[in-house]
């Protein structure tokens, strides 16, 4: 299982930009592609062609999004759902690599737009009880559950009461998940489970829409 010093999605990132080298854009400028592929991450599906993620989209992005709240992204690669994200007044973008927040920056870079560069699975420069909304998509399938639960530990800080968090996760219950040695030994049970031991509730799942993986929906437990 990679931890936080492996290459594997700046490997990812370079392979993506070899493969936008001009003969190749060219190409796909001829078929009137490249405006429409140009974000790293579309290789693993488009949320507008691919129907469980426009489906995700629709379930568990676009009802959050409020001009009024803040909000963060963990692990927004290319930003393939970070332009779902840009309604929030404001939105950290949060990532441990900086080639990728570099890649990010290239597409979207819009004055809402914080960057933010961690340590692994802190949030620095995000005040206390500022953000509504936690997003993550891509991310926590490749991680290990000590780096979720630090993740989870520090996102309670961040949250405002009645905030809340969406993670996308690694779910070995499934085939698919079995078979991909780069995801994470997880399963809901087990993220039930960090969720709560982190001082949060579980408000909604999606254990069936991806193959691979789940989602869960968590707010904050009351302190009071």
């Amino acid at each position: 299982m990679p931890d936080l010093n492996t290459s594997l999605h700046v490997d990812a990132l370079r392979r993506f930009q070899r493969a936008r080298s001009m003969p190749y854009r060219l190409y796909r400028a001829i078929r009137g592609e490249l405006s429409a592929k140009a974000i790293y991450g579309l290789q693993w599906g488009d949320p507008e062609t691919v129907e469980p993620l426009a489906f995700i989209k629709k379930r568990w992005v676009l009802p959050y999004v409020r001009p009024d709240h803040n909000a963060v992204e963990i692990g927004p690669g290319g930003g393939r759902w970070t332009r779902y994200l840009l309604g929030f007044g404001k939105l950290y973008v949060v990532d441990y690599y900086k080639e990728l927040l570099e890649e990010l920056r290239k597409n979207f870079n819009q004055p809402e737009i914080v960057f933010v560069h961690n340590t692994g699975t802190d949030f620095p420069g995000i005040p206390e009880g500022e953000i509504d909304f936690v997003f993550s998509f891509g991310t926590f399938v490749h991680l290990d559950a000590p780096l979720i639960e630090a993740y989870l530990h520090n996102m309670r800080a961040i949250l405002k009461e009645g905030g809340t968090a969406v993670i996308h996760y690694s779910d070995k219950t499934k085939v698919m998940a079995q078979e991909n040695k780069s995801f994470s030994e997880n399963t809901p049970d087990r993220m039930r489970a960090m969720v709560a031991h982190a001082g949060f509730q579980v408000v909604q799942e999606d254990l069936t829409t991806m193959w691979h993986s789940s989602l869960v929906r968590f707010t904050p437990e009351s302190r009071g």
